[in-house]
């Protein structure tokens, strides 16, 4: 299952984010502006319970958020993005996870996990600037299913059809908050229209 943010600011945001004259400033800052949008719906489906709040004038009904916030984001693209994120959520505690493809196989191995332990009732958001093939990120939720977490969400600026479908199809209970979809994937698997290599262009390694 996957949710597109059909938004004025979001459609003006992903036009200079793709223009190949953004430089990787202006980049990495639309990039935290789109990613506060799609948080921000992403994380509707946090759990809340009743609390008590002392107003200036009364005490009143407030809420808190039951679940332990975990971001993770991938390496090394995923990293652009949590600042959008802890914005929204600033006592979040993020997990970090490297990915690279096999030559060979083609199939995503994991060279880097760090996750946190002790959480309470948690609910994880996977970071990833795009859904491409979908590899990294089926490898990421095997990955932190096995620790035993079920409650898992990506967050995502870009996606292509053909990554949702391989995630909703490895992952069908895990929900893909995406900025837009794009057309399709080309021959080098690269996204269509899409914006060219995200990590290089948030870091300026290009």
């Amino acid at each position: 299952m996957h949710y597109e943010l059909d938004h004025p600011l979001m459609k003006q945001k992903m036009t200079l984010l793709r223009d190949k004259e953004t430089k990787f400033k202006q980049f990495r800052e639309l990039a935290k502006e789109i990613t506060i949008l799609v948080a921000f719906e992403a994380m509707k489906d946090l759990e809340v319970e009743e609390t008590r709040v002392v107003t200036p004038l009364v005490e009143t009904t407030g809420y808190k958020i039951k679940n332990d916030i975990v971001i993770v984001p991938v390496l090394r693209a995923g990293v652009g993005m949590l600042d959008g994120v802890l914005n929204l959520a600033p006592k979040a505690r993020v997990g970090f996870i490297g990915m690279y493809r096999d030559s060979k196989t083609k199939e995503a191995i994991a060279y880097y996990e760090k996750l946190p332990e002790d959480l309470k009732n948690p609910y994880f958001f996977v970071i990833d600037p795009m859904v491409a093939t979908g590899g990294s990120l089926i490898a990421t939720i095997d990955l932190i299913k096995k620790k035993g977490h079920k409650k898992i969400s990506i967050i995502s600026i870009l996606s292509a059809p053909e990554g949702i479908a391989a995630v909703n199809k490895a992952h069908p209970d895990v929900k893909i908050f995406t900025g837009v979809v794009d057309e399709k994937l080309d021959e080098n698997k690269y996204i269509v229209p899409g914006l060219g290599d995200a990590g290089d262009r948030l870091f300026g390694t290009k």
